[in-house]
């Protein structure tokens, strides 16, 4: 059934590209007269003109048939916009959010392959809430004593006190 299918579609290729050619022939036939070769350089002067003046209009003609198109594009672009605006606008639809763990979501990526679990937690770094406390405690601690600390670099500080 498919083999006759292709028989038919390739026969159908065949003859449309027959008759393309057949187009292309009478085309040329009917726009390209057969070429006389001129015998001095007066009647060569003439042929070239006439064929710079053919050429002038073919151009003319591509321009026109180029801008038309152009135009033709636009219009078109501007259609489906209304049209686009005439079914209203695009509504992304609201996402859920899905809880699933690493070992959920590895399984579904990889199906049955996946055999190691994967403990995100496990490599945390434990921060002792202590600590938090005693660095807040500093910072409220009396200005002075913060300035003196971060005066620093070697007793800076006290050389010039000494000299004053």
């Amino acid at each position: 059934c498919s083999s006759l299918l292709l028989q038919i579609g390739k026969m159908m290729l065949e003859e449309e590209a027959r008759e393309a050619e057949m187009e292309k022939i009478k085309y040329i036939e009917e726009n390209c007269p057969t070429l006389s070769m001129p015998r001095c350089s007066h009647e060569l002067q003439e042929l070239c003109r006439k064929l710079h003046k053919q050429i002038d209009l073919v151009d003319e003609e591509r321009y026109d048939l180029e801008m038309k198109v152009k135009k033709n594009d636009k219009e078109i672009d501007d259609l489906k916009r209304k049209i686009q605006d005439l079914n209203g606008r695009f509504r992304k639809p609201a996402l859920r959010r899905v809880r699933m763990s690493a070992d959920a979501m590895l399984a579904a990526l990889l199906g049955s392959k996946h055999k190691v679990s994967l403990d995100l937690r496990a490599n945390l770094k434990q921060v002792k809430k202590e600590l938090k406390e005693e660095v807040g405690e500093k910072q409220t601690g009396d200005w002075r004593k913060n300035i003196e600390d971060k005066a620093g670099m070697d007793g800076r500080k006290k050389i010039f006190e000494t000299e004053a």
